[in-house]
């Protein structure tokens, strides 16, 4: 081997192994390196290109692309900070609410569709939560709208067999007057309540007969439209018939048009007047035959004293130029089960010119049991 190959091995090797000598092992490095041959010293430029070259590529690698996406929270409706009388910033205020107990009992009242419910609801929470009273007020308001507009709907597209209401009454009865028995009786009372029109349609029989002598027979039967003008005002028409040969006519056909009005439409208390002119004819039971013009005014009362027990009370009369009748019809009723109720009523009849023989005040107390659909 030549001699300064040699000598340069030497001094690499002396270099790694005594740092304090480094620079003068540098100087001899770079001395042998310029005294190798090109063959010698190429290998060695390539390693130390290769190692630049990674280093730079190193340096030099190219960032990753992240895309950026900005997300957006949704905004909050929250009410803005209020400030005090300085300017101060207090903070945001929590709006009241409806109570969980208080929700709880609007909740069942409405499934239940007791609107009754709901408006004793609505005055207690007045009365006791000032706090969340106008909130239990929207919500009872809200809810009667849309049950209105959901029967209105319905009651729109029904056809005129339908939404047909009532009740039947059968029972017994006590007689004073012109016949004092003891009889069978029966009512049926049905109503149709339209957007416009209600239809009323009535009858009433009381019937008594004893070893083949029938000692009491009357028939009623009524039918009434009114027109509804607005929530109280309406325009009626009435037709009626009635025959009761005890009390001294056959037949007798009757039929008012008028005005009604509705005093009181709250809740458990409804009270109606009417009023109009009408006109009557008469079949007596002496063949003769009377018709004249007459006036009509009626009153009806329905109140509600507690749940389950409703009083009422109705009164009607004719005035005319013959012979005038007032008609008075006090009763109670007491919820049962389900649509049962037991009723009891108290009827006075006055006719002021009844035939020769006849009197003029007749009463009928009655008992009876009553379905409602």
């Amino acid at each position: 081997m030549p001699l300064l190959p040699r000598i340069c091995r030497v001094a690499a090797r002396r270099r790694a192994e005594r740092r304090p000598r480094a620079m003068l092992s540098v100087l001899i490095g770079t001395v042998c390196l310029a005294a190798l041959p090109e063959p010698a010293v190429a290998p060695a430029r390539r390693r130390a290109s290769a190692r630049r070259a990674r280093r730079q590529t190193t340096l030099q690698r190219p960032e990753l692309e992240v895309e950026q996406v900005l997300i957006t929270a949704p905004p909050l409706d929250v009410p803005e900070p209020v400030l005090n009388d300085v300017g101060v910033t207090l903070g945001r205020i929590p709006g009241p609410e409806i109570s969980p107990e208080m929700r709880a009992m609007l909740d069942a009242a409405m499934q239940a569709g007791d609107e009754g419910g709901v408006d004793t609801l609505v005055k207690y929470a007045r009365a006791g939560d000032p706090g969340s009273r106008d909130l239990v007020l929207r919500r009872a308001t809200e809810w009667k709208e849309a049950r209105a507009r959901a029967r209105n709907e319905r009651v729109r597209q029904a056809s005129a067999f339908q939404l047909w209401s009532g009740r039947v009454e059968a029972g017994g009865f006590v007689s004073t007057g012109n016949s004092d028995v003891t009889g069978i009786t029966g009512v049926a009372d049905l109503s149709r309540e339209g957007l416009r029109w209600r239809h009323r349609v009535t009858a009433q029989a009381d019937f008594q007969r004893t070893g083949g002598v029938t000692s009491r027979e009357r028939y009623a039967l009524g039918y009434q439209p009114n027109y509804k003008l607005n929530d109280r005002g309406y325009i009626y028409g009435n037709g009626q018939y009635e025959s009761d040969r005890f009390l001294g006519y056959f037949n007798r056909y009757s039929a008012s048009v008028g005005a009604g009005y509705s005093v009181f439409r709250r809740n458990g208390l409804t009270l109606d007047v009417e009023l109009g002119p009408a006109f009557r004819q008469t079949d007596f039971t002496d063949r003769t035959m009377q018709g004249s013009l007459a006036a009509r005014g009626s009153v009806e009362l329905n109140w509600t004293l507690f749940s389950g027990l409703t009083a009422t009370q109705s009164a009607s009369g004719y005035w005319e130029r013959y012979n005038s009748t007032i008609r008075s019809v006090s009763a109670i009723e007491a919820k049962l089960l389900g649509p049962l109720s037991a009723r009891l009523s108290y009827t006075l009849q006055y006719e002021s010119e009844p035939p020769n023989g006849r009197v003029t005040t007749d009463t009928t107390s009655r008992a009876s049991l009553v379905y409602a659909f």
